[in-house]
């Protein structure tokens, strides 16, 4: 009884996730603007407030809960392992960049999907490499209000995008094994449309209608 009261009363989505969204990172930090690790990265989930450098975190966060924000392409990403104790990501599009898997924080512009492309997020149309519902947490947030079927509470994970973030992280055996096979396959054939969308190939030139004969040689002369 008490834990379905709990579940009642669990907000849809956490306090500090849209200030994390709406926050203005990599600017320099008012206070140690002279430091060499001025830049704000870094974000609270106790106080969610604004974007603070790695000094504001040894002075006024010390014992909160504050993640790493880094850049990708000019957005903003966030590694699945500092989130995913504290948030479900099931259903955003993972991606490993530098070695470690992450997720980008809002939807970036994109003017129209690739040929080819089997998968698009729900919310803003993007092409996605695995059959997820979501490229951003923005639009998984998007989806939460409008829709109501996702959530980011823990408790309420859905069990088929677990194994489906399993899969496309590696690893497993079985069906699983054979799934993330043929997952990589089809992510294979998607990058090469993409790149055939992006540059087309070069035609191959015709056939010369001639054959080039090679260099006569006369035959020595007889002594």
């Amino acid at each position: 009884m008490g834990s379905r009261q709990e579940e009642e009363t669990m907000p849809a989505v956490p306090p500090w996730l849209e200030p994390l969204l709406t926050a203005a990172f990599f600017t320099i930090c008012r206070r140690h603007g002279d430091a060499a690790r001025s830049e704000c990265n870094m974000f609270c989930l106790d106080c969610g407030g604004d974007a603070f450098c790695f000094y504001c975190r040894s002075s006024r966060h010390k014992d909160h809960r504050a993640i790493q924000i880094r850049r990708s392409s000019y957005h903003d990403v966030v590694r699945v392992s500092e989130v995913d104790k504290v948030l479900d990501i099931s259903g955003v599009q993972t991606y490993v960049i530098n070695s470690a898997r992450v997720l980008f924080l809002n939807e970036r512009p994109q003017p129209k999907a690739g040929k080819g492309v089997a998968h698009l997020c729900e919310i803003c149309g993007r092409s996605l490499l695995d059959p997820f519902r979501f490229c951003s947490l923005g639009c998984k947030l998007v989806g939460v209000k409008t829709n109501g079927n996702a959530s980011f509470n823990l408790d309420g994970k859905n069990t088929e995008e677990v194994a489906v973030e399993r899969e496309s992280g590696g690893g497993g055996g079985g069906v699983s094994s054979r799934r993330s096979t043929s997952r990589r396959e089809e992510d294979l054939r998607l990058r090469g449309a993409l790149r055939e969308d992006i540059s087309p190939s070069t035609p191959p030139s015709p056939p010369n209608a001639r054959r080039r004969k090679g260099i006569p040689h006369r035959a020595p002369f007889k002594s």
